[in-house]
């Protein structure tokens, strides 16, 4: 798919409000074009996704990413901020110190989502995706080595085995939710963002399962339906 197209595909996702309007340079672009390449071939033979459809992996998959991204970079909560992270500054060494210290777990990566297309828009963020099943995992570094991208580690095991802690993590609708919640916020660092990629349904009733957290109100995701991305502020000092 070309540049081009994609650009076109995720406008909605990257222009339209809530929040300033956001857009992908050209090299950016081209991470995206051969990372879609690359998880089409893949898919072909072990199963990421089950959208299919080119044009439909843009949007459901990278659309949804960088619309939560584009969210998180106006989304006031702990410093070092993911607009911090953003900025595209050659050699390594411009790069504020604080924007490298911004560090993201994507917890159940599966297809690098939204982990991956956080990392293309926010090019300074220290990632690590954990995602226990080999064979995906085993996508995951394929896709980091096809894109270049660096300071990215792919944790291949249990999200409770990881003994770390992030300034921003990220989970998207899985199944045995509730576990999966209580897995992720453990992982959050004190004052650091929790980032949600869930039903409007699972959103209502998160507060109550996490009171730890500050959440803020629930944001519809552009062309899904009952889909919204929620985010909430780790209270623990």
């Amino acid at each position: 798919m070309t540049p081009a197209r994609i650009a076109a595909l995720l406008a909605p996702f990257l222009e339209a409000p809530p929040g300033p309007p956001a857009s992908l340079s050209n090299a950016q672009l081209g991470q995206v074009s051969a990372y879609l390449d690359l998880l089409l071939r893949w898919n072909a033979r072990i199963n990421l996704t089950a959208v299919r459809n080119p044009d439909g992996v843009v949007t459901r998959h990278f659309g949804e990413s960088f619309f939560a991204a584009r969210q998180l970079e106006a989304f006031s909560g702990r410093e070092p901020s993911l607009r911090e992270a953003r900025a595209e500054r050659e050699p390594a060494a411009e790069i504020p110190s604080a924007a490298r210290d911004l560090r993201a777990i994507d917890l159940g990566s599966g297809a690098g989502f939204p982990g991956l297309p956080l990392k293309i828009f926010a090019p300074a963020l220290v990632l690590t995706l954990i995602e226990s099943s080999q064979k995906k995992a085993a996508f995951l570094k394929e896709a980091l080595r096809t894109i270049a991208l660096t300071d990215v580690d792919v944790f291949a095991g249990r999200a409770e085995d990881f003994p770390s802690t992030a300034d921003l993590v990220t989970l998207r609708a899985v199944e045995r939710y509730e576990r999966a919640l209580w897995t992720a916020a453990r992982l959050v660092a004190p004052g650091g963002r929790l980032a949600l990629l869930i039903g409007s349904a699972q959103a209502a009733r998160t507060p109550q399962l996490m009171p730890g957290f500050a959440w803020s109100a629930p944001i519809a995701i552009p062309q899904a339906s009952a889909r919204v991305l929620f985010l909430g502020t780790n209270l623990r000092g």
